[in-house]
């Protein structure tokens, strides 16, 4: 994955892509070394479960930083709220969306959500591109006032190590080319904008999947803020796998189709997930426990476009959706 996306980007910058159509290859080949490295590589690296070595996981966990983003934002994002909290408004910062998507039947409803099934998916395309500008920006100054990062000296050091990453980012990424590629620079862009674009909907798509679906609970905390049942049948109640007999789909996404495994055992390495996952379905079956799961992975995105059509129904999923975990 890290040769997918770096070679292509090497060779753009040594003047091979002198056509638009090679140009748009190269990049677009880049792009889906990106999204390996996001799944595949980084993805484990920053949990600590991609080698017992936390040496090697701590400069794996960089390849975050080489395609754009921020690995110390993410482990706030991700590994902290995300899966402590997973399909909770207000703490799971992956339903954290502008408001003019909806993924949480407790978020607020605007009349154009009716339509987010349709112009969802430009805007899963657009994901990585708002991470590389913006996004990490936003969530950085915010985790600072939630107090996950120190004000002062350890805001300004993580600011400065974003600032020089992304830097460093544009640089082999768009700058260079745009020196040395022999095309209108408007064509470099637009074939930088596509590699993004197919970067952003295939981790967006692997990841709503996983937790934005109509079989999944969005649980409320009761008046003491209290999440009812405990951490892991929440997990269970909140997260689904998808298309678990396809080897080859789950090493190219880094092992993702086993959500469920992945929330119970953040720590363990993707690899093991498929023997691990007969464990897991096999007690949930035992304790009557949840076990969600989906045998094909179009079958799981034709739920989740059902599930962005419900939300942005005016009497839709709201009036029907359990919004407590059973004890």
């Amino acid at each position: 994955m890290l040769s997918l996306f770096l070679v292509p980007l090497i060779l753009i910058n040594l003047g091979v892509a002198d056509t638009p159509w090679k140009l748009f290859l190269l990049y677009i080949t880049s792009g889906l070394g990106m999204a390996g490295i996001g799944m595949g590589i980084m993805h484990d690296a920053i949990h600590g479960s991609y080698s017992r070595n936390r040496t090697v996981n701590r400069y794996l966990g960089y390849t975050m930083n080489l395609v754009g983003a921020s690995s110390s934002v993410w482990r706030i994002q991700h590994n902290v709220l995300h899966h402590t909290y997973p399909n909770i408004d207000g703490a799971d910062d992956d339903l954290n969306a502008p408001f003019f998507l909806r993924f949480s039947p407790n978020a607020k409803r605007y009349w154009l959500h009716r339509f987010q099934f349709l112009y969802a998916w430009f805007f899963y395309c657009l994901s990585t591109i708002s991470w590389i500008t913006t996004k990490d920006f936003v969530r950085l100054n915010r985790y600072k006032k939630m107090g996950f990062i120190s004000r002062g000296k350890e805001f300004r050091k993580e600011l400065l190590k974003l600032v020089l990453w992304k830097v460093a980012y544009y640089t082999f990424a768009l700058v260079l080319p745009l020196i040395f590629v022999p095309l209108a620079p408007w064509i470099v862009v637009l074939a930088f904008i596509g590699m993004h674009l197919m970067t952003g909907v295939m981790i967006s798509t692997v990841f709503q999947v996983a937790h934005i679906m109509p079989s999944l609970e969005f649980p409320l905390p009761d008046e003491n803020a209290v999440i009812s049942g405990d951490w892991a049948l929440h997990q269970l109640a909140t997260t689904t796998n998808f298309a678990p007999k396809s080897r080859l789909f789950s090493w190219l996404i880094g092992g993702l189709n086993y959500q469920v495994e992945h929330h119970l055992f953040p720590n363990i390495c993707h690899v093991h997930y498929r023997q691990l996952s007969r464990i897991v379905a096999k007690t949930a079956r035992e304790f009557d426990m949840p076990y969600h799961s989906h045998n094909t992975f179009g079958g799981a995105v034709w739920n989740h476009i059902k599930m962005l059509y419900s939300l942005g129904k005016e009497n839709g999923v709201t009036d029907n959706l359990p919004t407590r975990i059973p004890s």
